[in-house]
């Protein structure tokens, strides 16, 4: 009971790690293929190649990859180079030194890329004053920058599988070379290269991935030779595209590609050694059966597989025309936003025909309501009611006419006058 959980719980737990670790990749490789305008895989629209057309057209994409691969091929050379001669200095070393050699090699692994890029260029600026060279020198070239500061960290990845390499070596096969008149020269180019040629391999390949998805230390030297990962980082600013998806399933694909024939490879020379070493004596003086090349090699039938489903892939995108589902889809999107505008125009309506009914309730509420006094303040004593409230009485009074008296007495009045003639 306790060996069934404890095997269960380890597939449920192996399950989990591998969705947290290639469902994003999963996803963004699903994407490519989608039509929506936005990386997304639901709701899933139209299967289309049309992103992997526009991922081909652009020229920054295209130009960002040939710059990654120059300076993945300058970072290779110069970072296997110094590793090599790193792995071989550790190894001739004086013993009580070997801790303190490895730990000042291993440090620019633990230093953050940020400070190495910019004390990169900090550095081969001051040179380049010191030697009086313009802005245009080849120590200020993008290039020539990004190549040094990146090789100052890589080196040490490769100089750590290289001595895991030659460790294994045995030194008498170098001794012996050498007292048969040997040159050091030739004992390391004829005895020690080739035994570390396949893992000079691996440190190049290493070298070049680290390389290509380098982007901290690549942001402060790259100049005017942006690498893919610049440029990425740059179009990531303005929104994501599916072209960018459809880049990261190319990337993908080549990884599992290569990988599996690696391991097909590998697998392939384990059998045949297998073969060679159970095989008798009448079978080796005679023709020795080697096994096929899919005889217990399962990465060899997977690499075939995916052969086959990418010739598939490239052969339907090629006959395969979405055209109809894209206009299908588009059409099937207007209607929705047809649809949307209307219930808008007619919640827009409802909401005005309540607003005009509770305005009319307001209004005849206004209405019955009895009309407030005019009272203008200051005891109501410049109301106009006020002011005019006598005048009707006194307009009904007659008018008598004016007497018309000089003054001094009525001296002068004409009537006196003539009364006492």
């Amino acid at each position: 009971m306790n060996n069934s959980f404890l095997r269960i719980s380890i597939w449920v737990y192996l399950v989990i790690f591998f969705l947290y670790l290639l469902g994003p990749l999963v996803i963004m490789s699903v994407t490519a293929f989608n039509s929506s305008a936005f990386p997304r895989m639901t709701p899933w629209e139209c299967l289309t190649f049309q992103w992997f057309g526009e991922l081909f057209q652009d020229q920054r994409i295209l130009n960002g990859i040939k710059n990654s691969l120059i300076i993945g091929a300058g970072t290779v050379v110069l970072s296997v180079a110094m590793g090599l001669a790193g792995a071989l200095m550790l190894t001739q070393i004086w013993p009580k030194l070997r801790a303190t050699y490895y730990t000042i090699i291993i440090a620019p692994i633990l230093i953050p890329g940020v400070v190495l890029g910019i004390s990169t260029l900090v550095f081969w600026d001051r040179i380049n004053r010191m030697l009086g060279l313009g802005a245009d020198s080849v120590l200020s070239n993008g290039i020539f920058l990004t190549v040094i500061g990146q090789s100052t960290f890589i080196a040490s990845y490769c100089m750590l599988v290289l001595v895991a390499r030659l460790q294994r070596y045995d030194v008498a096969l170098t001794e012996a070379a050498l007292d048969l008149g040997a040159t050091h020269a030739q004992a390391f180019r004829k005895i020690l290269l080739p035994f570390m040629r396949p893992a000079i391999a691996s440190a190049a390949v290493l070298a070049f991935l680290a390389s290509f998805e380098n982007y901290n230390t690549t942001t402060f030297t790259f100049g005017e030779y942006p690498t893919l990962t610049i440029e990425l980082a740059q179009k990531v600013r303005y929104g994501i595209t599916p072209s960018i998806s459809a880049l990261a399933f190319i990337i993908v694909a080549l990884t599992v590609f290569f990988a599996l024939l690696n391991e097909a490879k590998l697998k392939r020379q384990e059998l045949v050694a297998a073969a060679r070493k159970q095989a008798t004596v009448e079978e080796l003086a005679g023709k020795i059966k080697l096994p096929s090349f899919f005889a217990g090699n399962m990465a060899a039938v997977l690499l075939v597989v995916f052969a086959v489903a990418t010739i598939t892939v490239v052969g339907t995108a090629t006959a395969y025309n979405p055209g109809q589902c894209i206009a299908n889809v588009k059409e099937q999107k207007r209607l929705e936003a047809e649809q949307r505008i209307q219930e808008l125009r007619k919640q827009r309506e409802e909401q005005r025909k309540k607003r005009e009914a509770e305005e009319a309730e307001q209004g005849g509420a206004q209405q019955s309501a009895p009309k407030p006094l005019n009272n203008s303040g200051f005891g109501n004593v410049f109301a106009p009611n006020t002011l005019g409230g006598d005048t009707e009485e006194e307009n009904s009074e007659p008018e008598t006419p004016p007497s018309n008296n000089g003054g001094f007495g009525g001296a002068f009045d004409p009537n006196s006058l003539q009364t006492d003639q």
